[in-house]
């Protein structure tokens, strides 16, 4: 027998053998339907995986993210059943579970229609009512192989040559005619999959190169009711209507242009001031509150630099280089990152004990070579500019500048209004992936032992994941979803005991020797352009006021009021409030509804009575109309908003 802990720390013996399935089905039948996965010690597993020891039990269900994830990839496996009865020529690449559905890769002649969608989800519709049980196998490589061989699948047989050389089995999952080669977890049967819509088919590269065949990639999503489904596609119908790349080019913050780029967006001109109203905020509040000198570092470098600092062997692939090593006597490349740049900084004279911390900030401009495929809006670009900094501190300083440095994200995030919506990852390296990173284990371990006792001081809630570190050291990733529920990183701290080493940057100690510092690499805001497209997603484009390119828009009834209302707009400006008049002939309803549209804060409407009593009627954007009021007034009203930083 076999003790197992229960939720609630309840603890039952079981027969060895047992799996979670038999533990859920003892639990209640409405657990059991419910059953998406189990997690058995910490470790996430099928619910056909024997109990062969004393472990801690979770039963999963859809409620429970990683039971998501589980429903999904079982969805997704019905998708690529549904393809290969509907299209039998069609070739398997990978299916997995992602953090709002799932998709599957496919080579197909023509790429999936809107029409083939709607058949394929017909198709799966079926599969579910089959109810066909899922059943896991365990096979030789070369049994997989021989499978894999009859049906065609060269993808599959890719993945398949990678894994022959570990000497383990293959794992297989099985549902009825479909096979497929997966590590799983996966659900018992199809039939708990009640409600699925696939929501786009896009070209995807295979592995995501560019060198490799683009192949089709169907996305969708699943539920266990088709309530649920309908509650979703209504969510997603609303955050279309916030999607950055919908209102951020009507509202024209930004265009982009096929002849300049992907990945390569231009700011208009509120994209512009937006831009400049942040990259202001940040540098003044990052120099007078948090002590930080700023540096000006070029946007290129010989190779020699990289080479130094370890982005030459791992990080060229996603660099854009100029020139070629096997012909040309001196090789550039553009900055992906600024840290080498500031060292340089550090290294051009000497430094005690008592000089340190020094806190170098730059509103730096990057490049980096990112796929094609990845490209979106301003949320993920080629180049972009971001609120970077590098501290160089003495060990006994590392908890005090890195609590310092998480204060300032915090305050900076607190005043945009995105505080709320902020998550934290500790990003560990990969110890099965050594040749990604430089530095020992110890070093690594060190580092990463640093940051967490840290967070847990802080009291901040994180969640740990492996492989997701910088090359030269663990990070706290600040991360946020869009308006879709893609997950990215917006700003990061990052502890560093290894690049001081290679590039030789010392301090002199109190006993008067040379001591490598520490270093913390991190952004405040993050990337502009980033940042930007959020918080055109979080408020739907209705900027807060002081975030506001245009503040306010003055619109005189007629002509006859154009030189008051230039005059109300020129006083505005002159006390730091941002104003245009719209000197248009047209009707002041339909320029009212234009400014509501341009999501303006205030507008300021000037007839015969304000221009005689230099006052101005006021309509604000969330509250309608305000009345007349003198414009000193307003001007004051308008100040404290800015001042205090208001948000709608």
């Amino acid at each position: 027998m076999i003790k197992v802990e229960l939720k609630g720390g309840v603890i039952k013996e079981y027969a060895e053998g047992t799996t979670p399935a038999d533990i859920a089905k003892e639990l209640g039948m409405g657990l059991y339907k419910a059953a998406c996965s189990a997690k058995v010690n910490g470790t996430l597993v099928d619910l056909r995986t024997p109990l062969m020891g004393d472990c801690a039990l979770s039963i999963l269900t859809f409620d429970d993210q990683d039971g998501k994830k589980t429903f999904w990839h079982t969805a997704s496996h019905m998708l690529a059943q549904a393809v290969k009865r509907l299209y039998p020529s069609a070739k398997l690449a990978i299916g997995p579970a992602i953090d709002n559905g799932f998709y599957y890769d496919f080579d197909v002649a023509t790429p999936f229609t809107t029409d083939d969608l709607a058949k394929l989800e017909a198709e799966m519709a079926k599969i579910a009512k089959e109810d066909i049980p899922l059943e896991r196998l365990s096979v030789t490589p070369d049994e997989a192989r021989a499978l894999m061989e009859k049906d065609g699948e060269i993808y599959k047989l890719e993945l398949i040559a990678e894994h022959a050389g570990k000497g383990e089995n293959i794992s297989l999952y099985r549902q009825a005619e479909f096979t497929d080669l997966c590590a799983g977890p996966h659900l018992m049967s199809t039939g708990a999959v009640k409600a699925v819509k696939l929501t786009a088919s896009t070209g995807a590269y295979w592995r995501g190169s560019e060198k490799n065949k683009m192949l089709c990639r169907v996305y969708g999503i699943a539920f266990p009711k088709k309530n649920e489904l309908d509650e979703y596609l209504a969510r997603i119908e609303e955050a279309k209507k916030r999607d950055h790349n919908i209102i951020g080019r009507q509202l024209k913050y930004f265009c982009t242009s096929d002849i300049i780029g992907q990945g390569l967006p231009l700011l208009a001109p509120k994209g512009a001031k937006l831009f400049q109203i942040l990259n202001r905020y940040v540098q003044d509040k990052e120099e007078n509150e948090y002590g930080y000198v700023m540096t000006k570092t070029p946007l290129m470098a010989k190779s020699d630099l990289y080479k130094i600092s370890g982005h030459w062997d791992h990080y060229r692939d996603g660099m854009f280089v100029l020139g070629d090593e096997a012909k040309d006597k001196e090789v550039f490349a553009l900055r992906p990152m600024t840290c080498p740049f500031q060292y340089q900084v550090y290294l051009s004279e000497k430094h005690s004990y008592r000089d340190l911390p020094i806190r170098y900030g730059e509103t730096s401009t990057l490049f980096r070579n990112e796929a094609s495929g990845e490209m979106h809006g301003l949320i993920r670009v080629r180049q972009f500019t971001i609120s970077e900094g590098h501290l160089i501190l003495r060990p006994d300083q590392l908890e005090e500048e890195f609590r310092s440095c998480v204060k300032l994200i915090k305050e900076i995030m607190a005043d945009i209004g995105l505080l709320e919506d902020l998550t934290y990852r500790l990003s560990k390296w990969d110890p099965n992936n050594r040749e990604k990173y430089i530095g020992t284990p110890e070093m690594w371990a060190e580092s990463e032992g640093l940051m967490r006792t840290i967070l847990d001081h802080m009291k901040i809630d994180y969640v740990e994941a492996v492989g997701e570190a910088a090359f030269y050291g663990p990070k706290l990733d600040v991360q946020m979803k869009n308006v879709h529920g893609k997950e990215d990183t917006l700003v990061t701290v990052q502890i560093d005991l290894m690049l001081a080493r290679q590039f030789n940057m010392t301090y002199t100690d109190t006993d008067s020797t040379q001591k490598y510092p520490y270093i913390i690499h991190r952004t405040s805001l993050g990337c502009y352009e980033r940042t930007i497209a959020l918080l055109l997603e979080k408020y739907a484009g209705a900027l807060p006021l002081w975030l506001s390119p245009v503040q306010v828009e003055v619109l005189p009834i007629s002509d006859k009021q154009l030189d008051y209302a230039k005059d109300v707009a020129a006083t505005l400006r002159k006390n730091g409030i941002r104003a245009e008049v719209d000197t248009r002939q047209e009707k002041i309803g339909y320029k009212i509804r234009e400014a509501q549209l341009e999501k303006v804060p205030y507008m300021l409407v000037i007839g015969e009575k304000e221009q005689t009593e230099s006052a101005v009627a006021v309509r604000s954007r969330k509250e309608g109309d305000k009345g007349t009021m003198p414009l000193q007034a307003f001007i004051d009203k308008a100040l404290e908003e800015i001042k205090n930083k208001v948000k709608d």
